[in-house]
């Protein structure tokens, strides 16, 4: 797989990724959810740390990072289904792990859904572990 920063051709098979990965993405009533509008977004805000895996020329693997000068964040690490269990995730974490600490910073967070307790297995692997903190959110 060949890690390299989002390009606006693949956002058809981003958004297909996206949908058989995340199917929460289909809950009506969530907009936060809507994958042009995730990617619009990320476009308008440090999009080279918005990562793509392609194996082959087919779209595997995305992961998106994010830096405000005090934590860092990951959010939709996504492989394809059938491309699972050969490290693509982890390469995808490195590469955004990789791209915060070039730029000085000192922690990542993520968020995942807590009814997906084999992704909090995934992380646990890759060092990460639960913060004791709550996580509060509001809609704009």
């Amino acid at each position: 797989m060949i890690i390299r920063v989002f390009e606006a051709r693949d956002t058809d098979d981003v958004i297909a990724l996206w949908r058989q990965a995340f199917p929460e993405y289909a809950t009506p009533g969530k907009p936060q959810r809507d994958p042009r509008l995730s990617i619009a977004n990320k476009l308008a805000m440090q999009p080279e740390l918005f990562f793509v895996g392609v194996q082959d020329e087919r779209l595997i693997g995305t992961v998106m990072a994010g830096y405000d000068g005090h934590r860092g964040w990951m959010y939709s690490l996504a492989v394809a289904e059938d491309a699972r269990g050969h490290g693509y995730a982890r390469a995808l974490v490195e590469r955004a792990e990789t791209a915060l600490k070039q730029l000085g910073c000192p922690k990542l967070n993520l968020q995942i859904m807590a009814n997906k307790p084999e992704i909090q297995g995934f992380y646990a692997k890759l060092g990460y572990h639960v913060d004791e903190v709550i996580s509060l959110g509001k809609r704009l």
